[in-house]
């Protein structure tokens, strides 16, 4: 069971308190586990909104985005991540969607509407040193840990080693899936052999999993990266890419990142902080004002949230997208001399 956290910090509150400001509104919002992008990212804006009296959130951490999603679309909760891909199949009633059926997934993902983008982080194989996992060539046959039972980051997970490995789920390797909750002590268990999964800089699992042994991460090589086939699946809905020098991260005790030229390649997830449509426009503008405004508290707020383009507006959205912003979301990123592509526009 998931714990209810009701976040209006103790000294948010009371500073809120001090200056006479009171939030009117009680926002329920599911997120993902502590320690990710999406969760900092929900529970930052759950401070700040607390903080300026925009808003009291109850967050649930530790949830599966698909049915989170899922969860708002059916107006059971107000504020819910949703990574872009989620969105797209929800319309189609494909994928995870796929007993919902194209029609009822199309008017479900239509009482959805986007607060603000950004990405979560990077994809990578990596085991301890002591798996016989060596690389992407090596995994048929193993058991790789490569996500949650069903959602966003397993269709990555699994699209990715594929391209890369040729290696595909229940025919050339075991997959295994756990929940978020469970990722840790799956990881650190020696239940597979190699994870395939979401990974950060720096990464909250991989770090914990340190304590059990070193581990080599590796990155998907340049020649494959380059293909057609990957620059295809980089451009499909919801996805995005993230590459640097291997060189920007400071060193890390136990963790061997492996990039032949040196440089970091994997896509990346883009994510949403998704609201309800029938969100009022007041507080939906205000909550985006205050992303837009306290931008560097979000991209500071971790060390792995530098990357994650928060602040950014128009950033995964539009093609074969189907969510729109809200409204007041419009209103607040105009005011603040920021241009919204039409294609983004409800």
């Amino acid at each position: 069971m998931f714990k209810l956290r009701a976040l209006s910090i103790f000294a948010a509150a009371a500073s809120v308190w001090a200056s006479g400001a009171t939030a009117q509104v009680i926002l329920s919002a599911e997120t993902g586990p502590p320690g990710t992008v999406p969760f900092t990212a929900m529970t930052t804006l759950a401070e700040i909104a607390s903080a300026e009296g925009i808003a009291d959130f109850q967050v649930t951490d530790g949830q599966t985005a698909t049915n989170s999603l899922q969860n708002l679309a059916e107006g059971k909760t107000d504020v819910s991540i949703a990574p872009l891909t989620l969105t797209f199949l929800m319309q189609k009633g494909a994928g995870p969607y796929a007993k919902l059926g194209a029609e009822k997934g199309a008017e479900l993902i239509s009482n959805v509407r986007v607060l603000h983008t950004y990405n979560y982080g990077g994809f990578g194989l990596y085991a301890f040193n002591s798996s016989d996992v060596k690389g992407w060539d090596s995994v048929k046959g193993k058991t790789i840990l490569n996500g949650p039972p069903r959602g966003a980051a397993l269709g990555h997970g699994r699209g990715i080693l594929q391209l890369v490995s040729g290696a595909k789920d229940g025919e050339d390797y075991k997959g295994i899936q756990v929940n978020w909750g469970q990722m840790s002590k799956t990881i650190a268990d020696g239940s597979a052999n190699a994870m395939m999964l979401p990974v950060t800089f720096p990464d909250a699992r991989i770090t914990r999993a340190l304590a059990a042994g070193d581990i080599t991460l590796w990155s998907v090589p340049k020649d494959v990266w380059e293909s057609e086939a990957m620059q295809k699946y980089l451009k499909a809905p919801g996805a995005s890419v993230i590459t640097f020098p291997l060189s920007d991260l400071p060193p890390q005790k136990g963790l061997t990142i492996v990039s032949e030229d040196g440089i970091w390649r994997s896509l990346t997830t883009v994510g949403a902080e998704v609201v309800k449509a029938s969100m009022d426009f007041e507080t939906a503008k205000a909550l985006t004002a205050a992303v837009i405004a306290n931008k560097e508290i979000f991209l500071t707020k971790a060390p792995y949230m530098g990357t994650t383009n928060v602040g950014s507006v128009g950033f995964g959205l539009c093609g074969a997208v189907p969510v729109k912003y809200h409204p007041g979301a419009v209103a607040a990123y105009e005011e603040a001399g920021m241009t919204v592509p039409d294609c983004a526009k409800p």
